[in-house]
């Protein structure tokens, strides 16, 4: 038995299909086969059952599965208390995250990287959370900042905050920070919102449903530059976190509101691979993006609370 054994039983289970995890770890898929039977050998038990349509972890295979994400979990553990967590970075870490987070810490977050570790290089990529999972999972980032995924065996996941969405309009349409608007308001307003597919928009219908209304769109942005532009030349309101727009807020381009009865939120999380070792680098980034969230939300520049990951 050895760690890539458990790794490719770790992708099998989550993924249900030998071809998928081939694709996702780039190794051939008689290789992974040949590392299952090997592992079912050595165990003498049969840990998937194989059909037509993929694999399907048997209840022994859930067990193992369970010891196997422990172990990979210990391994990490291990690494990261013997690395030199004094020394000087270098190297490279890719960090991915979802566009509005981009807005609010690209550039405090590589301040602070280069003020404590000089030659330490950063690569950003922004993209919706399916697509930083993924890259994440097939080892083209070692961080992503994204809000709430599905829990994956394949990732460790630690909570960071708890992120208000707030209505937003063009300056002038009255809105403050201390006048909430009901919920059930947003039934009278012309609204730009992003697509289905976009979590966001999920979490306002389902606002809208507890409120008792249906959302009114006649647009639809899933950018977030264009979904500020067309707030902001009076195309329709929006539901967005105070944090990206805090300036234009700030300088009446526009105007924001608390949103109650229902608040949307949402849970914003760090995601690392838990398949492989995470660089001590990749966890201080992680961390100094945490001390910035904490920043922002005791200045009440990003509306919501933290969330004690030691507490979930």
């Amino acid at each position: 038995m050895d760690v890539a054994q458990l790794k490719t039983l770790i992708h099998v289970a989550e993924l249900g299909s030998l071809s998928k995890a081939a694709d996702r770890l780039r190794i051939a898929q008689p290789a992974l086969s040949r590392q299952i039977r090997l592992l079912e050998k050595e165990l003498g038990a049969v840990l998937f059952e194989r059909h037509g349509r993929g694999m399907v972890i048997t209840e022994i295979g859930r067990e193992v599965l369970n010891h196997a994400t422990r172990v990979m979990t210990e391994l990490d553990a291990i690494r990261n208390v013997t690395s030199e967590e004094s020394a000087s970075f270098k190297g490279l870490v890719s960090i991915g995250t979802t566009p509005t987070v981009a807005e609010i810490v690209t550039v405090p977050l590589v301040k602070k990287i280069k003020e404590v570790h000089p030659q330490l290089s950063i690569r950003l990529s922004s993209a919706f959370t399916g697509h930083l999972l993924d890259w994440l999972q097939r080892g083209e980032l070692e961080l992503a900042v994204s809000y709430d995924p599905q829990p994956l065996r394949s990732l460790r996941i630690v909570p960071v905050m708890m992120e208000n969405l707030l209505f937003v309009s063009a300056g002038g349409k009255g809105l403050r920070m201390d006048r909430p608007v009901p919920f059930a308001a947003l039934a009278h307003e012309e609204l730009v919102l992003p697509s289905l597919r976009h979590g966001l928009r999920g979490i306002m219908e389902e606002c809208a449903r507890q409120a008792g209304i249906q959302l009114r769109g006649s647009v639809e942005a899933d950018s977030f530059g264009a979904m500020i532009d067309l707030v902001r030349n009076g195309v329709g309101s929006t539901a967005l976190p105070l944090a990206p727009i805090h300036a234009l807020v700030e300088s009446g381009v526009l105007c924001a509101a608390p949103l109650i009865d229902p608040t949307p939120a949402r849970k914003l999380v760090l995601a690392y691979p838990a398949d492989r070792s995470v660089s001590a680098a990749a966890r201080f980034v992680g961390d100094t993006f945490t001390e910035i969230a904490a920043d922002l939300v005791a200045r009440n520049i990003w509306v919501g609370h933290m969330i004690d990951p030691r507490k979930t």
